[in-house]
């Protein structure tokens, strides 16, 4: 049978099954799985385990002996059979499939690989756990599920997370999951029982650096275009990672644009009440920003660090912070699309 992340812990419930396959190439909800696989099968007394690493140069025999050989301390075993490529050759086709077919109820094998590509799933070995056990075929979490993904960790997690935290944790990560939810894990012992915001995701992510990415929002909103600069050079030459530095930015213009409500120039979506008292300078200058604009570079610095566009993104995060605070930048470029 085939198996869903959902569908596993409800298999789990019910008698074990002899062989488990675990496959895909996103680790955190691989690991995830064979360690419920685990646990179930420590909790109905097979409390051995041996592992092996197999390639297509594999001593089978050893592996057949392995699951043929009766344990002298546990009367019952988890084999657990690591493919690296999911091919593991003609030989180990065959030795995979016969073990599977003899497996008796004191062993439970468990079979963990990288993902398997369309010939690697009609292989024998993979029809014979499909017969016999489960397969769950572990995917990546698409971008657009990322922030409920992330919501759904912080549930489990018992953790109150700002929904612009949570944004500015699904850009940082870029879909890396095992870190995602180490900054999880991270935040829940810094923060305990309080609410995470983004300036505590900020605080508790980035900064060993000497520069802040606070103190660049702070220079952008206050116009200070020489200090902004000096920030940007030093996260960048710290090797900072440059979506907290975009955020940082978008953070300024978003405080900024809340100052204009009646602007006709502002972006589709509504406007906000600046989360701090600005000055009327600040005031001032914030009614006559060009937010459209602003807006595409953000867009633009957030295509090039995503590889998407050509041209360095702190480059173009240098020229977004100079028209923040009001300094005349470069033009935009055409994008490729509109040549």
């Amino acid at each position: 049978m085939k198996l869903t992340l959902d569908s596993l812990a409800r298999q789990l419930e019910r008698p074990l099954l002899p062989v488990y396959l675990i496959s895909g190439d996103e680790p955190l909800l691989a690991a995830e799985a064979a360690d419920a696989v685990r646990a179930r099968a420590r909790a109905l007394g097979f409390t051995e385990r041996e592992v092996h690493f197999l390639d297509r140069g594999a001593d089978w025999d050893a592996l057949r002996a392995a699951v043929a050989t009766l344990s002298l301390f546990a009367a019952r075993r988890i084999i657990e059979a690591r493919l690296p490529s999911g091919k593991p050759g003609v030989a180990g086709n065959r030795a995979l499939a016969g073990l599977i077919e003899s497996l008796g109820a004191d062993t439970l094998l468990l079979i963990l690989t990288g993902r398997l590509d369309r010939e690697a799933q009609s292989a024998d070995w993979v029809r014979a756990v499909e017969a016999r056990g489960a397969w769950l075929a572990v995917w990546p979490v698409p971008a657009e599920r990322m922030l409920a993904w992330l919501e759904a960790r912080c549930r489990g997690l018992d953790l109150a997370v700002d929904a612009d935290a949570l944004e500015l944790l699904a850009d940082r990560t870029q879909g890396n999951l095992l870190a995602a939810q180490q900054e999880l894990e991270k935040l829940k012992l810094l923060a305990g029982s309080e609410r995470v915001t983004a300036e505590r995701v900020l605080a508790g992510t980035a900064d060993s650096a000497r520069f802040g990415v606070g103190e660049l929002s702070q220079a952008l909103i206050a116009g200070e275009p020489s200090r902004a600069l000096r920030v940007l050079d030093g996260l960048r030459s710290e090797n900072a990672e440059l979506p907290l530095a975009l955020w940082a930015v978008i953070k300024a213009m978003h405080e900024l644009w809340a100052c204009h409500a009646g602007s006709a120039d502002a972006p589709a979506g509504g406007t906000r009440r600046p989360a701090m008292p600005l000055s009327s300078a600040v005031v001032r200058r914030a009614a006559h920003l060009p937010y459209r604009r602003l807006a595409e570079r953000a867009v633009r610095a957030d295509s090039m660090a995503k590889g998407r566009l050509p041209g360095d993104a702190w480059d173009e995060l240098a020229l977004l912070a100079c028209e923040l605070c009001g300094r005349a930048a470069l033009p935009l470029a055409a994008s490729p699309s509109a040549r």
